[in-house]
């Protein structure tokens, strides 16, 4: 039985240029970026910078700098994720890294496989891309999860705060103190905002637009209405926490009800392409006889089309909004 190693390589090449990134994440800005880190990133800048409005003028250009990038080619498909996992690399950088990582995925495949060059160039390009959106995606999935659950507790802490006598601000400030990242460091930017002036429901309200998360709208609605009509504040963002913590565990229950649905979807769009790589490691001239054929790439085409239909149909009917 004759196996074919290429399919194989392609993997393997695509799995380290995924490692690269993140080990190139990780040399450039250490610990400091570690969405669990207990002592969030703003206390540590502030532990090593020369002052408050330094480390606020960093954190605020982080947090904007992909935004305002959106109309650079092809990285407007970046932009929005990478605002929301908040990526340290500029844009400039994560271009550069692309870049780097489509001549080492290159590189990978010159060495691992005798293809075309055409085909290669077409692989390495896709590999490189393709790794730093997946490396993006995951990051931006995880930072937003971390900040649903972190915040029930902040806004609780907010109201003890409140209720002890503290202005909000104050409130703000202990929370940026207190709580790790990501949310932490969140807080930190809007206390300091504060403390420069800033209003403090606007630029809630401007985190909650950036982080595009629901539960921070209704914190935001929530301030700016008191600060506007007056009222108990604290009362209002303990029955707003109550509230959180219960659309957070229905979206618990939700996700547990269609796990298995989502799996479903996701073996039937992957399986045939792993049957195919399968196929060809196994028996590389399986589809020899029928490649010359008239309908072989209408086929392939129809085949391919199908797959990424199912992947869209299968998201949306698991798709509740909660």
């Amino acid at each position: 039985m004759e196996f074919a190693a290429e399919p194989l390589i392609y993997i393997i090449v695509f799995v380290a240029v995924l490692a690269l990134v993140e080990g190139l994440y990780l040399t450039v800005f250490g610990k400091s970026i570690s969405l669990n880190s207990r002592v969030n990133r703003r206390i540590e800048m502030l532990d090593k910078s020369a002052g408050r409005e330094q480390v606020l003028e960093q954190l605020r250009k982080e947090m904007t700098q992909h935004m305002k990038s959106r109309s650079i080619p092809l990285y407007s498909i970046l932009a929005t994720k990478a605002q929301k996992a908040n990526i340290a690399f500029s844009p400039s950088q994560l271009i550069m890294i692309m870049a780097l990582l489509c001549l080492v995925a290159f590189v990978g495949l010159t060495l691992g496989t005798a293809t075309d060059l055409a085909v290669r160039l077409v692989l390495s390009i896709a590999i490189g891309i393709g790794a730093v959106f997946v490396w993006v995606n995951n990051k931006a999935k995880k930072r937003s999860s971390m900040i649903e659950e972190q915040l029930p507790d902040a806004v609780e802490l907010m109201v003890r705060s409140l209720r002890v006598g503290h202005p909000f601000a104050s409130a703000v400030n202990i929370v940026a103190k207190e709580v790790p990242d990501p949310l932490g460091t969140e807080m930190g930017v809007i206390a300091d905002e504060a403390a420069y002036g800033r209003d403090i429901g606007e630029a809630l309200k401007h985190m909650a637009e950036r982080l595009d998360m629901q539960d921070l709208r209704f914190l935001a609605v929530a301030v700016t209405i008191q600060q506007t009509a007056g009222g108990n504040l604290a009362e209002i963002l303990d029955g707003l926490s109550k509230v959180i913590r219960s659309r957070f565990k229905l979206f618990r229950r939700v996700q547990a009800i269609t796990a298995e649905s989502k799996w479903s979807g996701m073996f039937l769009s992957i399986f045939p392409l792993l049957a195919l790589v399968a196929i060809n490691v196994i028996q590389p001239g399986y589809y020899d006889d029928v490649k010359e054929t008239d309908v072989f790439i209408p086929a392939c085409l129809a085949v391919g089309a199908f797959l990424v239909a199912n992947i869209f149909v299968m998201r949306s009917l698991v798709d509740i909004k909660v």
